[in-house]
């Protein structure tokens, strides 16, 4: 008795029957309604196929940038499933129509080779558009931070809103939009590393909090340096704010109190501020910052027989 094939799982196999796998999946299709054929009615539900070289991009993008690697990956797809969420465009002219959204989609298909482009067709100003695409955009959430801030203010300065009514039309909260149109307010180094992922919207807050750019750059550069969390980052401004004299204590302070501060002090990254008043009393304070710390200087304590 021959042996049965084992292939699919019993249910998968049932379920499939003898079809062939290959021809399952199978390029989106539209019905064939060409902007190039005579005029006839339509509704804005209707999709269109229109010609590649009969559109042009958008003006008012917000994106900067397209991942080219992406765009290629979107483009095989494209090229085995079709394009399956139409771009939406508008009217320029007879001949000529512009995307309102979709312009990843729309460079995808020229890489794929697409001759036509399934699109829907709105009547809409400038402003309009510009209110749309960015809306689009934004609702996506695939922008970088710098990306979405400029889209708000490209809103606000440009469609004439205010933030609470721009904040209606992104569907976001009012805060919100003010903490992204802040970012706008930091150097240019640090909103282009903000942009690139080298810092993130937490680390640009706490930046927002200092008022020298100058001292903004040096801290970012510090915090992708050293990989600095949002709280560290916040411990250091602290620090900062605050800072031991020592011009003060020098004159305060005896010889052997130094060396008391750096004997200890190592242990503790030097974290340690020491005062006295002249009739010598004081207080001697140790900033440790793991659990860690503390045990190794217990540990020297120890062996050192103290």
């Amino acid at each position: 008795m021959s042996k049965q094939q084992r292939g699919l799982g019993k249910g998968l196999g049932a379920l499939l029957g003898d079809a062939d796998l290959s021809q399952i999946r199978k390029p989106v299709e539209y019905v064939r309604k060409s902007v190039v054929s005579p005029d006839s009615e339509r509704s804005s539900a209707d999709i269109m196929l229109i010609p590649v070289d009969m559109i042009e991009p958008n003006p008012f993008q917000p994106r900067m940038s397209f991942d080219n690697e992406a765009l290629e990956e979107l483009a095989e797809s494209i090229r085995s499933l079709g394009l399956i969420q139409p771009v939406t465009v508008r009217r320029k002219s007879q001949d000529k129509y512009q995307i309102i959204s979709g312009e990843r989609r729309f460079r995808a298909c020229r890489m794929a080779g697409m001759e036509e482009i399934p699109a829907y067709i709105r009547d809409t100003n400038d402003q309009g558009m510009l209110e749309m695409a960015i809306v689009e955009n934004i609702q996506r959430e695939d922008l970088d931070p710098i990306e979405v801030a400029m889209s708000y203010e490209r809103l606000i300065e440009e469609c004439h809103l205010t933030q609470e009514q721009m904040a209606m039309r992104v569907g976001k909260k009012r805060a919100s939009v003010t903490n992204y149109l802040r970012l706008l307010k930091l150097p240019a180094k640090v909103q282009h590393d903000l942009k690139v992922g080298l810092l993130s919207v937490g680390h640009a807050k706490v930046l927002l909090g200092i008022e020298d750019p100058a001292l903004q750059e040096q801290l970012c550069d510090l915090v992708i340096r050293n990989g600095l969390s949002v709280r560290q980052l916040e411990d250091k401004i602290k620090k900062a704010a605050n800072p031991v004299q020592k011009e003060e204590t020098d004159q305060d302070l005896p010889e052997h109190y130094f060396r008391v501060l750096d004997i200890v002090g190592k242990y503790f990254e030097n974290n340690i501020s020491l005062k006295r008043t002249p009739n010598g009393k004081g207080t001697m304070t140790i900033h440790f910052s793991s659990d860690e710390e503390i045990r190794k200087f217990l540990e020297t304590l120890e062996n050192s027989g103290i």
